[in-house]
């Protein structure tokens, strides 16, 4: 940030020449005075102008919502804080590669004697970028290859498409993303794709091919979502032993949905927290749009974090959900929630819990509700190597997990299901070591005990690792 200050025209005041001559006794030659510099940081100012340099395709419409606060400003602090602000939001835009702020005194024959004039020096980006980078999903990893047209129309529109192949996962979608001018938090995205996964657990292949559309808004300090999507999905067998329950359900659907999606995140860190809690509901309404997938599914997730003496962190947290068949057809198996695994009840196989199906096959059919909650003790490093640097990614924790995944009977009533969901609860217990990778996801490597293991249940005692960027 440029140099503040204002010149003074006023004259410094005259001294006397020294051995004793007086200053009328001489004729004085004229001299330049260098202008007196004044701090103005106590004092009242007024911004004139602003401006934008560097700007190309981008359409100065937009650009004035996001500076339009720096007007506002009246002292010299408050204009730097604006003025980083304005800066910190031209960013969020993901149009700049740079932004730099110059603050100067306001010049011309119109610049008042507090006048200021900001500049902002922007660099914007290319018109086609590309992008190579890996990526680490629930206990799977994959590449990713991007191409995107960042400012595509001049307002900060972005048009990307983007190919990923994984472990278990092969996916390319092409979507279009557009903010509102002056509210970035609220927009709109299109999205086209295609993805292909594999589910060894249930011996079960799905292909989906969908297209959907994406409001997002902002209510009070809440985030809202609003989403149409239609899926043709394509399911197959994986393996040639999978069970009778999976080939009866292989071949074509289509799904048409609505669903809602509001969060509450006032956590200072989405991968290993030290304070804030997270509020996350979300619904699925399939079938009033078309489709032959007709169901109601609800789920939520909460979290809280508290931090204790010695740099330690006490975190609980709980996630459920629900699936209602709508008419007489039974949910499908890729609609069901499936439970288990290092990035949910530690101890047990990857979502190899619940239903199964009958035969050797036993593939995992998933369950129409589910619960799960956890209880978790973060601590510094024994002795705290590398304490102030490398040492800080890593943290040592101390775990317990219990939950329940089961189909319901929905003619029995509400404390039939809730007695159901209490019954043969399957919990765990241990400690272990985790590393933060940035705030893209985190990595477990945990000793783990599974207790009320179920007949059919696979479990993980001893050494689990686990990656991802969702945990219990």
């Amino acid at each position: 940030m440029g140099t503040v200050h204002a010149r003074s025209l006023d004259p410094l005041p005259m001294r006397g020449p020294e051995l004793g001559v007086q200053a009328d006794d001489i004729d004085a030659p004229e001299i330049e005075h260098e202008p007196k510099q004044e701090v103005l940081e106590n004092k009242d100012v007024v911004v004139q102008r602003v401006h934008i340099d560097g700007l190309g395709r981008t359409k100065e419409d937009l650009l004035s919502y996001e500076i339009a606060g720096v007007f506002r400003a009246r002292n010299l602090v408050d204009v730097m804080k604006k003025s980083h602000e304005a800066r910190q939001k031209l960013l969020r835009l993901g149009i700049f590669r740079k932004v730099e702020v110059v603050i100067d005194t306001s010049r011309g024959e119109d610049a008042l004697p507090n006048g200021l004039d900001v500049t902002f020096e922007v660099t914007e980006l290319r018109r086609l970028t590309g992008s190579y980078n890996t990526m680490v999903g629930n206990n799977e990893g994959s590449m990713v290859l991007g191409l995107k047209l960042p400012n595509a129309l001049g307002r900060a529109e972005k048009m990307t498409f983007q190919f990923s192949y994984g472990t278990k996962e092969t996916s390319y979608g092409l979507s279009f993303f557009k903010p509102q001018p002056g509210n970035f938090e609220r927009n709109i995205s299109l999205n086209l794709y295609k993805v292909t996964g594999q589910f060894p657990w249930s011996s079960l292949r799905e292909t989906d091919r969908g297209v959907s559309a994406e409001l997002s808004f902002p209510v009070w300090k809440t985030s809202q979502t609003l989403k149409w999507e239609g899926v043709w999905r394509e399911l197959g067998c994986l393996a040639r032993t999978a069970s009778f329950a999976v080939r009866e359900e292989s071949g074509h659907s289509l799904k048409s949905s609505l669903s809602h999606a509001m969060v509450i995140d006032t956590r200072n860190s989405s991968i290993i927290p030290r304070r804030g809690g997270l509020l996350k509901i979300h619904q699925e309404l399939a079938g009033y749009t078309g489709g032959d997938a007709s169901f109601l599914k609800e789920d939520f997730e909460i979290q809280l974090n508290k931090t204790l003496f010695w740099d330690s962190v006490l975190s609980a947290s709980m996630w459920g959900g629900l699936l209602l068949p709508i008419g007489d057809k039974p949910t499908s198996i890729a609609d069901r929630f499936y439970l288990g695994g290092p990035t949910s009840i530690r101890g047990f196989s990857m979502y190899s819990m619940g239903p199964q199906s009958e035969g050797m096959a036993g593939d995992y059919l998933g369950g129409e509700a589910y619960w799960a909650g956890g209880l978790h003790l973060y601590t510094p490093l024994p002795f705290r190597p590398g304490r102030g640097g490398f040492g800080d990614l890593f943290r040592t924790h101390f775990f317990l997990n219990a939950g329940n995944l089961c189909n319901l009977n929905y003619g029995e009533g509400p404390k039939a299901h809730l007695k159901k969901l209490a019954e043969c609860i399957r919990w765990s217990y241990g400690l272990g070591i985790v590393l933060r990778l940035g705030n893209i996801a985190r990595l477990e490597l945990n000793y783990c005990i599974p207790m009320g293991v179920q007949s059919g249940d696979r479990i993980c005692d001893g050494v689990q690792f686990g990656a991802g960027i969702r945990f219990l």
